[in-house]
């Protein structure tokens, strides 16, 4: 799984916004949101820099955890 360090979320639309857009990548992507620890945990066969270019076009800075 790829951890993402997300600014930005706060509400379960903003799950639901991040989760679509990477599952409209990757229909078997396994989204994973931690709104409190801003993180966001993606099972799926996009590289982390399709995951980053996903989550940023949906309007939130995205960096890979770690």
């Amino acid at each position: 799984m790829q951890v993402f360090s997300v600014q930005g979320m706060s509400c379960g639309h903003c799950v639901k916004a991040i989760t679509n857009a990477v599952q409209a990548k990757d229909p078997a992507a396994s989204v994973r949101v931690d709104l409190a620890a801003k993180e966001v945990g993606v099972e799926s066969s996009l590289s982390p820099e399709q995951v980053i270019e996903v989550i940023s076009e949906e309007g939130y800075p995205v960096k890979l955890a770690g």
